[in-house]
C-alpha cells in the first residue's frame, strides 16, 4: 500500500518545537546585532556623513537614525527588524493570554492588560515605521514613528511593571520575583536615558557645543538597549514554555 508524504500519525505531530528561552534570545539578538553592525559600518566607512550635524561642530558617534540611513546599513537594519517584528507580535499576544489567566478575577488589571497589548502593538508598529522610512527619505514620517515608538514603549513598560507588581503579590516564585525586579530597574534606567537624550538633544540644538551630540547618541543607544533588555525578561516569564508549530488536528467526526 502506497502512502503520501505524511502519514496520519506524522501529520498530527508538531512540526517544530523550540524552547521559549531560545526563541526570546533569538528575537532580541536580531536588533542587537543589527544595530551594532550598523554602528560599526557607519564609523568605519561613513564617518563624516553619519556624524555630520547642522551646526558642523565636532561629533564622534552617529545617532541611530544616521547610522541606519546609509547603504548597506539601511538594509541590514531593515532585515533585522523585519525578522524581529513577527515574533514580537506573537510575544505580545502571548503576554495578553498570560495576563488573562493570572488576573482572571481582577477586572482593573484585566482592562490594564488590554492597554498593555495595545501599547506593545503600537511600539512594534512605530519601530517598523521609523525603520522602513529613514530620516533622509521622509523626515516627518520617520519622526512620527519615533514618537510613537518612544511613547508607547515607556507606557508599555510602566503598565507592565504595574501588572507584575500585582502578580508578584499573588503568585510568588523566584523567577517571577527576578523578572519583576529587572523590569522595574530597566524601566527606571530607560526613563533616565530618555531624559538624558532629550536634554543633550535640546542642548545641542540650542548651543551647538562640540561633543554634546555624541552624548545624545550614547543616551539614545542606552534607551534602545535597555528597551531590548526589558523585552528579554520574557526569558524568566516563559522559561519553561515552548513555541510549537503544528498542523491542526483532523476532524474525526463523520
Amino acid at each position: 500500500m502506497l502512502q503520501g508524504p505524511y502519514s496520519l500519525l506524522d501529520r498530527d505531530r508538531p512540526l517544530l518545537r523550540l524552547p521559549f528561552t531560545s526563541f526570546a534570545v533569538g528575537t532580541v539578538l536580531l536588533p542587537v546585532t543589527g544595530l551594532i553592525a550598523c554602528l560599526f559600518i557607519s564609523l568605519l566607512y561613513h564617518f563624516e556623513d553619519s556624524t555630520y550635524t547642522h551646526c558642523q561642530v565636532s561629533n564622534y558617534l552617529p545617532s541611530i537614525s544616521a547610522a541606519i540611513s546609509h547603504v548597506p546599513e539601511r538594509y541590514i537594519w531593515r532585515s533585522c527588524i523585519g525578522l524581529h517584528s513577527a515574533p514580537r507580535y506573537l510575544v505580545a499576544a502571548t503576554y495578553f493570554s498570560f495576563y488573562r489567566g493570572r488576573l482572571a478575577r481582577r477586572l482593573p488589571e484585566r482592562l490594564l492588560s488590554v492597554l498593555v497589548l495595545v501599547c506593545s502593538l503600537a511600539e512594534n508598529t512605530g519601530l517598523l515605521l521609523l525603520t522602513y522610512v529613514s530620516s533622509t527619505e521622509t523626515y516627518s514620517a520617520h519622526k512620527n514613528g519615533f514618537i510613537v515608538f518612544i511613547a508607547s514603549s515607556l507606557l508599555h513598560m510602566l503598565l507592565t511593571c504595574r501588572l507584575w507588581y500585582v502578580i508578584r503579590r499573588h503568585h510568588v516564585s523566584p523567577e517571577e520575583v527576578t523578572s519583576y525586579r529587572w523590569k522595574l530597574r530597566l524601566f527606571l534606567f530607560n526613563v533616565g536615558c530618555c531624559a538624558a537624550a532629550a536634554y543633550f538633544f535640546r542642548r545641542h540644538n540650542t548651543y551647538c557645543e562640540p561633543g554634546v551630540y555624541t552624548l545624545f547618541a550614547v543616551s539614545e543607544y542606552l534607551v534602545v538597549f535597555s528597551n531590548m533588555a526589558f523585552h528579554m525578561t520574557a526569558f524568566w516569564d516563559f522559561g519553561s514554555k515552548e513555541v510549537t508549530v503544528a498542523t491542526p488536528p483532523e476532524d474525526k467526526r463523520y
